[in-house]
């Protein structure tokens, strides 16, 4: 049976309002993510083998994502610049390259 690879589309977009609000929540999740670095120190080792949900700069935490999503959008529905992140439960050394 052959292989099925998923359909890629791209789309340019060029609607001015569009393109605002893209950028208005690539700066939510933005700050999501700063608030996530500046204390990861204290989280990490909390957490681990946890899904972390981040939204409105606050912390949601759960044993799958699904629940840490549900959290952070009862709490914040406005922010759509919420993610996920999953701290695994072993501390490795990790390499990253470019």
């Amino acid at each position: 049976m052959p292989e099925q690879h998923p359909t890629l589309i791209l789309e340019e977009v060029t609607d001015p309002t569009a393109i605002v609000q893209a950028q208005a929540q690539g700066a939510r999740c933005a700050r999501n993510m700063a608030w996530l670095q500046a204390h990861a120190a204290e989280i990490y080792p909390r957490y681990r083998g946890k899904h972390l949900c981040i939204a409105g700069e606050a912390l949601f935490v759960a044993d799958t994502p699904e629940d840490a999503w549900a959290l952070a959008t009862a709490a914040h529905p406005e922010d759509d610049g919420r993610f996920l992140y999953y701290v695994p439960r072993e501390a490795l050394a990790r390499i990253y390259a470019d």
